[in-house]
């Protein structure tokens, strides 16, 4: 069974999965909104959504990779979360949200449920820039989503993360079909060459360690604090020969992406 997919924003995406409706790291604030992530490290948003909390209807559950970054979550999407049936996120996230949220530990699953659509949630292992800088980081984690009808394998959310050594381990434990890889290179003047999501680099890392028939980029665009951009993405899997993989979505157009 394949699924549809509407890319609003950043990490923000509607997934609709037979009967199930599935937001994703909602960000919802108009352009120009600055601030600040701690540690002397901050951003400004760049575009504005085209699809507004109003028009998203009823949303069966919120996948949260984290929460306390606003380019995954920011002032809008914090006011939806409580609209949703469930929210799975992190388990420091949990503590945090409460309410109707639900803390999911590394390899943890759930069942999602919706007349007869059940989709499996298990929560993979992100890392949020080098540990050293994990006390600013803080926790994150991905999403491997499955169901029955996938005919190639599960669909996989990296979360906010660099390509280190929990990749792998994704990659040992499933057969990915659909890649959905957070890039952009994400960084700050203050913290220098450190990146706190995926490069053009890691991503091909991670195409050849896992393989996905389909790679969808999100995560790269709509702030100042992403260094890399689709241009930058493009010339790097296409010297990498893995150019063929890359699905590139209009934000606010629903597509549908075989699985």
């Amino acid at each position: 069974m394949n699924f549809n997919l509407t890319h609003i924003s950043t990490a923000t995406m509607l997934l609709e999965i037979g009967k199930l409706r599935i937001l994703t790291d909602p960000v919802f604030d108009p352009a120009g909104g600055r601030y600040s992530f701690g540690w002397g490290t901050g951003s400004t948003k760049l575009t504005n959504s085209p699809v507004s909390t109003e028009a998203l209807g009823q949303i069966d559950a919120v996948l949260l990779s984290h929460d306390h970054h606003e380019d995954n979550l920011d002032q809008a999407g914090r006011a939806f979360l409580p609209k949703a049936k469930r929210v799975l996120t992190t388990t420091s996230g949990e503590r945090r949200l409460r309410g109707n949220a639900e803390g999911l530990a590394n390899w943890q699953s759930t069942i999602l449920e919706s007349g007869d659509t059940k989709v499996k949630v298990t929560a993979t292992p992100a890392q949020h820039g080098p540990l050293f800088v994990r006390p600013f980081a803080g926790q994150t984690i991905g999403f491997m989503l499955e169901w029955e009808g996938q005919q190639n394998g599960a669909l996989y959310i990296t979360g906010d993360t660099i390509f280190y050594h929990g990749i792998q381990e994704v990659a040992e434990r499933f057969t990915v079909s659909v890649g959905i890889f957070h890039l952009g290179r994400a960084s700050f003047p203050i913290t220098g060459p450190i990146r706190f999501t995926m490069d053009a680099k890691d991503g091909v890392k991670a195409a050849r360690v896992l393989n996905p028939r389909t790679l969808i980029p999100i995560h790269y665009e709509g702030w100042k604090h992403f260094r890399e951009g689709r241009a930058v993405i493009e010339k790097e899997f296409t010297a990498a020969g893995l150019s063929e993989k890359l699905r590139w979505l209009e934000m606010g157009k629903n597509v549908e992406i075989e699985i």
